[in-house]
């Protein structure tokens, strides 16, 4: 009598049929990775684009402030200078009184074929007590 083996004994027909599985589910773990560090990237480079336009309009802000007693083409003008300089497009500028209020936007394209606008407002002017 013999004793049946301990573990499971494949007929050699099934052992190439499972040829290659290990390959296919490395494959698909590292897809799942390379799209998830796409989506950060994306994710990344929007929060960075908000950055960038709120540091625009604050430059342009303030250099605006800086020709306010110019008037408003003067300061607006400079304004739109530096929000250029800065990667910004001037969306709106105003002068109000001595204060100068600057909207700036930046164009990002976080992923391939997926543009957005992130848009920051400032104002700036003299201390006032």
């Amino acid at each position: 009598m013999s004793t049946p083996p301990r573990w499971p004994v494949l007929p050699s027909g099934d052992v190439d049929a499972q040829r290659g599985g290990a390959s296919v589910c490395l494959l698909a773990i590292g897809l799942v990775f390379v799209l998830a560090a796409a989506f950060g990237a994306g994710v990344g480079a929007a929060r960075t684009a908000v950055q960038r336009a709120g540091v625009a309009a604050d430059f342009g802000a303030l250099a605006g402030a800086g020709r306010a007693l110019d008037g408003d083409v003067a300061a607006c003008a400079l304004a739109a200078e530096l929000v250029g300089r800065n990667g910004g497009r001037l969306v709106a500028c105003q002068l109000d009184g001595l204060d100068v209020l600057v909207t700036a936007e930046v164009t990002v394209t976080p992923l391939p074929g997926l543009t957005r606008v992130a848009t920051a407002t400032a104002r700036a002017g003299p201390l006032r007590g």
